[in-house]
């Protein structure tokens, strides 16, 4: 897969960012080696946009560098300009995989108490119920009881 084509307006955008960002990778005399590009595919991933300082004296071999880094990590060339190299690719979204066995958490709950005497104003207070504990009619909290389910739903639930 080739590198990402960016339009004139985005590549301008992306230059505009990445004005006040320091370079994150460096380029030294061994040049491009699998460790750099590993750096650099990570930094990718987590910043998007990043700048990379390349060292060489060569402008042909800093172009070349920008196209092999941009071709091999599927990002877009956004700028050359001196020794700098600014490339961009979208941070991946990150998905957290639900777990099965999960608990409800806690929860802030109200609990109105009304007054005695129709004179005065309800009380409010909030109370921090967690996931084994219910609150009762009279604004107790208390340990859940364990609902009883029918022989039924337990046959289909074990099917």
């Amino acid at each position: 897969m080739p590198a990402i084509s960016l339009t004139p307006a985005d590549r301008k955008q992306k230059r505009g960012e990445a004005h006040h960002l320091d370079p994150v990778v460096m380029i030294g005399a061994e040049g491009l080696t699998p460790a750099i590009v590993k750096e650099t595919d990570n930094a990718l991933k987590a910043h998007g946009l990043i700048k990379v300082r390349m060292f060489s004296d060569d402008r042909a071999t800093r172009e070349a560098a920008l196209a092999q880094l941009a071709n091999s990590l599927h990002a877009a060339p956004v700028q050359h300009i001196g020794k700098l190299l600014v490339l961009w690719r979208p941070i991946p979204e990150k998905v957290a995989p639900e777990k099965e066995d999960r608990k409800p958490g806690p929860r802030t709950v109200k609990i109105v108490s009304f007054s005695k005497s129709g004179n005065h104003r309800a009380t409010v207070k909030k109370v921090q119920v967690f996931g084994n504990e219910r609150v009762t009619v009279g604004g107790q909290v208390k340990r859940a009881r364990v609902r009883p389910t029918s022989v039924k739903k337990k046959a289909q639930n074990d099917r």
